[in-house]
């Protein structure tokens, strides 16, 4: 699908730029003064509010998920955008957050909005500002103490300078590159949907064997429990709280200031288990939160915010760990296998109940207390090791392939990045 035949230009001038030694023949390097002006235009408090986002440009802001609603705010210092229009983030420029908009609207005072001075594709530059090397540019001359402060203001933008080709070979550029970002992006909604329907596999391995066992055959009875139904004639039904310690060591206040140790927060953790390395930090410096001590064959699972699902299971502790108080620590009972128990709380119906038992809009969370009551299916250890040894098994294949999905998605992004690259600084020419 990406395959291509292009070659460069025939000819080439020399450019004296630290990022670009050379450009095509009729293409020129231009101050941004030269290209944009500053759009200061206040006081459209009516018009639709616009967000400019690193993944995708400027949207509606009733597109994006994640922007509050700012409806109630005072909207008179929001700044005018028109179609064709450049905009972005004085705080995420280096981070790509900038694009050019299809649409009229209004975005806060913390975008600058960019109006041509010549005759321009704004998708050209949509393309030219917001690949790597474009951004990391912007980077030197963004200021700030740390990256989270960085600040490009207009007065700067001006200063950098981009690689301006004639307006023909912008529309034919732009043309081109419209039809590869199509074809990725389809490639890409394919995979991310194939991996969707994995994760979804791997939920239902996991919630028919700890729920129903691994013998289509065996005999089955009414578990009493509603939300679990039928369960295998040979097993048992027994409060969380009796198959586990929860909370077991804890860090008191009198825990040497210097003591070090790995520390995990709710933000490490999602329902696909860790994906942040821990914190090393010293007691001293460790938020009041970081109090629960884990250990090796111990799993984990959110008390706050328990929408997120977020548990891991510990089979191999190389630091001390510490979690933070918004995790459950469940230790496993001699009548637990310690990886049967993190398989059997991750089983959809449990994690249902936990998140129609937790209290709070924002944040909704639910008592040690109360999981701790919540019953579950046991049989015997045994069988346990059985369907842990059956899991595995199943799910290491489920998630190769996950793992070849998400290969490709990256070598996706990568090669269109790439092309990007070469086809707006005029090492690749597109064809009529």
């Amino acid at each position: 699908m990406f395959k291509q035949s292009l070659k460069a230009y025939k000819k080439y001038n020399p450019v004296n730029y630290d990022y670009v030694m050379q450009l095509p023949e009729g293409w020129e390097l231009l101050p941004n003064i030269a290209v944009f002006d500053e759009r200061i235009s206040k006081g459209h408090t009516d018009e639709e509010l616009l967000s400019v986002t690193i993944g995708k440009g400027i949207i509606k802001q009733t597109e994006n998920d994640i922007k509050k609603d700012s409806s109630n705010e005072d909207k008179s210092n929001y700044k005018l955008v028109k179609e064709g229009d450049i905009a972005y983030n004085k705080m995420r420029m280096w981070q790509g957050a900038v694009g050019y908009s299809q649409y009229r609207g209004i975005v806060s005072p913390a975008y600058i909005v960019l109006k041509p001075k010549m005759t321009i594709n704004p998708e050209y530059f949509h393309y030219i500002l917001r690949i790597n090397f474009y951004t990391n540019y912007s980077k030197r001359f963004s200021y700030g103490i740390v990256d989270d402060q960085l600040s490009l203001r207009y007065k700067d933008f001006k200063r950098m300078y981009s690689i301006v080709p004639p307006f023909e070979i912008q529309n034919r550029i732009v043309e081109y590159l419209n039809h590869k970002t199509k074809q990725a992006d389809t490639l890409i909604e394919k995979q991310t949907r194939c991996i969707e329907l994995l994760k979804e596999q791997k939920k239902a391995i996991i919630n028919k064997a700890v729920t129903k066992g691994l013998n289509p055959d065996a005999q089955m009875k009414d578990s009493g429990i509603e939300w679990l139904g039928e369960i295998p004639a040979h097993w048992e039904v027994r409060k969380l709280k009796y198959l586990v310690k929860i909370n077991k060591d804890t860090l008191t206040e009198r825990t040497n200031k210097n003591f070090e140790f790995d520390y995990i927060d709710i933000s490490s953790i999602s329902e696909n288990g860790l994906f942040l390395e821990p914190e090393k930090i010293k007691f001293k410096d460790a938020p009041s939160r970081a109090r629960r001590i884990v250990k090796r064959g111990d799993t984990i699972i959110s008390t706050v915010r328990t929408y997120l699902r977020a548990i891991e299971y510990f089979n191999d502790i190389k630091n001390y760990t510490v979690a933070s108080t918004g995790f459950a620590v469940l230790s496993p009972s001699q009548k637990v296998h310690e990886e049967y128990l993190s398989y059997l709380i991750r089983n959809e119906y449990f994690l249902n109940k936990v998140t129609a038992n937790s209290v709070g809009i924002a944040y909704p969370a639910i008592s040690t207390h109360i999981m701790s009551g919540f019953y579950l299916p046991i049989p015997e250890i045994s069988e346990q090791q059985n369907i842990v040894e059956y899991v595995e098994t199943k799910i290491a294949k489920i998630d190769q392939a996950i793992e070849k999905a998400e290969k490709e998605i990256t070598l996706v992004k990568e090669y269109l990045q790439s092309l990007i690259y070469q086809i707006v600084t005029g090492q690749l020419k597109i064809h009529n």
